[in-house]
Parts: C-alpha cells; sequence; structure tokens
C-alpha cells in the first residue's frame, strides 16, 4: 500500500507500537482521509513527536461510554499526508489509512500522550484483493435513499470513478453515525462485511426516520 511518501507492503514496514489520538466519532479507515485540527498541548506534541519521526499516528475511539481513559480495543494506523501551522497555536492535519490494529500493552512512557504496543491487520495492506466481494449495486442504492431521503447531493461522477475499496471506506467515513456504528463499520472482519455492515445500518436510520426502508429504497 503506498500512502504519501512511504509504502507498506508487511509487517515489517509497521512499528511495534504507537502514539494513540483517542477521539469519540472519529472513524479513519485504510487509504481514507482524515482532517484534524489539533489544539491541546498534549496532542500537539505528540504530532511534533510523529512529525520528526515515521509519521504515524493511530487513532482509535474511547470505549463506549467510557472516557479517554479506557479506549476500544481496534483502532487505525495513519500517516501524516497533510500539515499546515494556523499561527494561533493549532495544527490543520490530514491522516491517510494505513491498516488497522487492535491495542496490546501501554508503554510506560515519559510523554504527555500515551503508547501502546500494537497489533496490526496486515491483511488491511492488501484490502484492494477484496473488491470483488463488495455488492457495489447495493451500496449506491442505500446511500442514494439515504441522500434522496435528507434531500442531499452527490458528485456522481466521482462516485461513479471510486474503486469499491475507496467507496465503502469513504462512505462508512462521511457516514453521520454515532460513535457506535463508527465502531463496528471499523471492526468489520473484511471489505465484504463492512459494506454489508453501513448497508444495514444506512437501512435501520431510515427505517427509524421514515418507518418504511422498503419503500425509500426502491
Amino acid at each position: 500500500m503506498q500512502v504519501g511518501n512511504a509504502r507498506y507492503l508487511k509487517s515489517g514496514d509497521l512499528p511495534d507500537a504507537i502514539a494513540v489520538f483517542p477521539l469519540a466519532g472519529a472513524l479513519l479507515l485504510p487509504t481514507g482521509q482524515l482532517p484534524l485540527n489539533i489544539f491541546e498541548p498534549r496532542y500537539l506534541a505528540m504530532f511534533d513527536a510523529a512529525l520528526t519521526g515515521n509519521r504515524l499516528i493511530g487513532m482509535v475511539q474511547p470505549a463506549l461510554g467510557e472516557s479517554d481513559a479506557n479506549l476500544a480495543s481496534v483502532g487505525c494506523l495513519g500517516r501524516i499526508t497533510s500539515f499546515a501551522e494556523t499561527g494561533d497555536g493549532r495544527y490543520i492535519v490530514s491522516l491517510t489509512g494505513i491498516c488497522r490494529f487492535r491495542l496490546l500493552e501501554e508503554k510506560d512512557t515519559h510523554n504527555p500522550f500515551r503508547i501502546f504496543r500494537i497489533a496490526p491487520f496486515i491483511a488491511d495492506l492488501s484490502a484492494r484483493d477484496e473488491e470483488d466481494a463488495v455488492d457495489r449495486a447495493a451500496l449506491l442504492t442505500a446511500f442514494k435513499a439515504y441522500l434522496d431521503a435528507n434531500k442531499l447531493e452527490a458528485d456522481w461522477e466521482s462516485v461513479e470513478r471510486a474503486s469499491n475499496l475507496t467507496l465503502v471506506n469513504s462512505l462508512a467515513m462521511m457516514s453521520p453515525f454515532g460513535p457506535a456504528e463508527k465502531q463496528a463499520l471499523l471492526e468489520a472482519p473484511d471489505l465484504k462485511t463492512r459494506a454489508e455492515t453501513l448497508i444495514a445500518i444506512t437501512e435501520i436510520v431510515l427505517a427509524r426516520v421514515f418507518g418504511d426502508s422498503d419503500t425509500v429504497l426502491q
């Protein structure tokens, strides 16, 4: 997988420990891009350290219903591919997703941010092999139904050009669902299951709001 100026092809290309950025409702997936506005001193220090090192940050949600002290067990590794200073002490950055990881034990350091040993999901580095298993037509039907129900528009030319990997992960990341749904999308075992999960969540939301998702999806 090519991310920015770096290639990640095997486990040896990935770190065994990473600084983690806990943020509820934020979803990063492989190949996806997540914009971030960094202003807390401890996280400014985290990004300073990443920029002088391997440019990698681990995005993870707090455990559902809990504080930042307890984190979800699965997150996603991202590379800083865009960085700007605002002039008022903030950083505007963009992370590009590489692969998911499972948190192992926390390392004891003197840093103001937390560092964990991780077990990367190596299969994510070759996720394009899974693209043919995605039901693209069903995914686009659910996406269009959601847009129509909310009177929204999309750039359909860009959607049609997108690969299944980019389409599934981009739609999952931009979906306006809550932390629990975002974590379910992150933890889906493969691309096909993530697409099916996204369709199912969308149908549930449409049924809850509009009463009959079958009508909306036709």
